[in-house]
């Protein structure tokens, strides 16, 4: 169990004083903090010594260890958890920085991969950690839908995308239905699907399958309502896509040789494609940003890293993906959560103009 937003007031005035100022500058630096430091940063005055008296007491709960013998002190997994719900002030971008990210993404070609591609490329950036993004797989704009008898109350879908693709699907139609029927559906679909996605199109033929307009007869009208749901169908299972950008970003943070065994387990985490996807898909499960602190999540349990995601929608409201930022559980939480917000935020809105998925 993590704690929650809550659980900061388990410290004292003093106790939660030093441990904010102590994680901060950790955060900064990456080094352990010792008492002199803290005494020069803290808005009190206190000697290194009962300094240093609050710092074990900070140990003894679990929120500090000391990684050296005689060195200062930096936060464990869980004191981090409690500063970033707890304590963590979280900054705001500023207008220039704002406007700089919207410049940046709005110059993208209408692609919805490369508003993402050049969204997890910005992220990275803006970090200096590694930037990542779930996406659904695309579906390519479609060419031609042909509906053809293969067998009494059998009918294969053959479907053919601009990019050269070719998928079949089998549905089930009534025994003894005529060719005429197949192909007034075929030349219905192809009339407004051709140069679109389903995605886009399936909605409006629906509406106009239910309101009468179609001018079709009842048989072919469920045959066309009938291929539209296998289309959905596959196209709602259809495979997730990663997205990740800037990794060398995550050699920078390297200090020491136990860091660089972190970072080839942290390498060999984002591999595991699989994993990954999954643990971002817990964004999608809440409103706004979502922090995965280490080995809070079994794929991070090795290389000590952190999350920073949020999800995005697409011009419906829907959410259809998760974008974010990978790097050492010291990351600047305050800068980056407000940036990876805004990020995915702008990524809404360029979906519903017209950056179609």
């Amino acid at each position: 169990m993590t704690p929650s937003r809550t659980d900061a007031g388990i410290l004292e005035d003093r106790q939660r004083e030093i441990f904010r100022h102590l994680v901060e500058a950790f955060i900064t630096s990456g080094e352990p903090v010792g008492s002199r430091t803290l005494s020069q940063r803290l808005p009190m005055a206190l000697s290194p010594a009962s300094i240093r008296n609050v710092m074990a007491d900070l140990e003894t709960m679990g929120l500090l260890y000391a990684p050296h013998t005689s060195a200062g002190r930096v936060p464990t997994e869980k004191g981090l958890r409690l500063f970033v719900d707890g304590l963590l002030q979280i900054g705001e971008l500023g207008p220039a920085e704002r406007a700089g990210i919207e410049a940046r993404m709005s110059g993208t070609g209408h692609g919805v991969e490369e508003v993402l591609t050049q969204a997890t490329t910005l992220l990275s950036g803006l970090s200096r950690c590694a930037g990542l993004v779930v996406a659904a797989k695309q579906d390519s704009a479609l060419k031609h839908v042909e509906f053809l008898s293969v067998a009494p109350g059998k009918t294969l879908v053959v479907i053919v995308a601009d990019d050269g693709q070719v998928e079949n699907r089998l549905i089930d139609t009534p025994i003894g239905l005529p060719a005429s029927a197949l192909s007034e559906a075929s030349n219905y679909l192809n009339a407004r699907l051709r140069g679109r996605t389903l995605d886009v199109a399936r909605t409006e033929i629906l509406a106009d399958l239910e309101g009468e307009r179609a001018e079709l007869d009842a048989l072919t009208a469920k045959i066309v309502a009938e291929g539209l749901a296998t289309l959905a169908t596959h196209a709602d299972s259809e495979e997730k896509v990663l997205i990740v950008r800037g990794t060398s970003h995550l050699l920078e943070t390297m200090e020491a040789q136990g860091d660089l065994e972190r970072i080839r387990t942290l390498f060999d985490d984002i591999e595991r494609k699989n994993d990954l996807i999954r643990l971002l898909e817990l964004a999608k499960d809440g409103d706004g940003v979502r922090i995965f602190i280490g080995s809070e999540n079994r794929l991070f349990s090795l290389s000590g890293s952190s999350i920073v995601a949020a999800p995005y929608a697409n011009a419906q409201g829907k959410v259809i993906g998760v974008i974010g930022v990978l790097g050492p559980t010291r990351l600047n939480y305050g800068r980056i959560i407000p940036m990876v917000d805004h990020t995915a935020k702008v990524i809404g809105r360029l979906l519903g103009q017209g950056y179609q998925v």
